[in-house]
């Protein structure tokens, strides 16, 4: 999928950028179709699979950069030509992007676009990829699948399946973030009003410095953790979470915190059966209690369970 807001951000940033994405994908391949990654002078962002085929494709980037190409098509065979045990094959698309092309782009759900000489001089798209723009506003909504047919390329926009709000920037907050953000399917917020531990993050990290607002804004489907250095705060968070729609609220501490938070959380008016939405400790505790383990087992929890689209809101009494 494009992810439009890290591209956008990464033009903002560096003026010109190369999107490489793999268009179509045939056999054994590291990534398949959609895999995309943001190239710039001296730097990247994303993976369409590491090795050989990702080394080429920087080098290529670059120097379509450097001459100022804005698109390049090419079918790269995986074994012979790069010497990589998958065999397959892939397509790959090479496109410069600066904020003109940007604002042609639009908000409609997919990105329709000729990617050969050809194709734009045939002037209308295959009516496949019309069929499938069509279908996607019939019930059920789904998006169009990356469809690469006669020179043309359908992609559908970004948009992430689930919503991770970590309150908080400490070791924890930063590891977890980190682990997370590069996961299609999450748009991670990192809070924290600290600004200064909101630096040197990954760009596809939303970063906020009002916590309060933050968790006011967070869609109702949102799966929060709290890990910040207060625990008054803390408190403060769980208190307003529990009190209004959440997919999840995680808590980080011992037993002893779950505990000392149960009574104050009564205190505060919230039933026993409203308290019990919130888990603490998070992670899982045969890991360990380092900064990563705990991210780890975390990010392990939300990967083997299904998003959470059931609301539930009880308000405090």
């Amino acid at each position: 999928m494009l992810d439009l807001a890290a591209l956008r951000r990464a033009v903002e940033e560096h003026d010109r950028v190369v999107r490489v994405v793999i268009a179509d994908h045939r056999g054994s391949a590291p990534r398949h179709a959609g895999a995309a990654m943001l190239v710039w002078r001296d730097g990247q962002s994303g993976t369409i699979g590491g090795g050989r085929l990702e080394h080429e494709a920087l080098r290529r980037a670059r120097l379509q950069l450097a001459q100022q190409r804005p698109v390049e098509t090419r079918a790269q065979p995986l074994g012979p030509a790069l010497g990589q045990c998958c065999g397959g094959a892939v397509t790959v698309v090479s496109e410069c992007f600066d904020r003109a092309r940007l604002a042609q782009l639009g908000e409609h759900g997919a990105f329709l676009r000729p990617i050969t000489p050809a194709a734009e001089h045939a002037g209308a798209p295959p009516k496949s990829l019309q069929r499938l723009l069509r279908t996607r506003h019939l019930p059920p909504v789904t998006l169009p699948p990356v469809t690469l047919a006669r020179g043309w390329l359908l992609e559908p926009l970004f948009r992430p399946a689930r919503h991770v709000m970590i309150y908080g920037a400490g070791h924890v907050g930063r590891a977890l973030a980190t682990l997370l953000v590069p996961l299609e399917d999450f748009d991670v917020t990192l809070t924290d009003a600290r600004a200064d531990l909101l630096a040197d993050l990954p760009d596809r990290l939303i970063l906020r410095a009002d916590v309060h607002s933050a968790l006011d804004a967070a869609p109702d489907t949102t799966e929060h953790f709290v890990m910040t250095h207060d625990h008054q705060l803390d408190l403060d968070l769980c208190h307003r979470l529990l009190a209004r729609p959440a997919a999840s609220v995680g808590l980080i501490g011992s037993q002893t915190k779950r505990a000392r938070f149960r009574r104050r959380l009564q205190q505060l008016g919230h039933s026993l059966h409203t308290i019990d939405r919130l888990k603490c400790p998070i992670g899982l505790p045969e890991l360990g209690n380092q900064p990563q383990a705990i991210a780890i087992g975390v990010a392990h929890t939300l990967l083997a369970q299904p998003p959470i689209t059931a609301l539930r809101k009880e308000a405090a009494e």
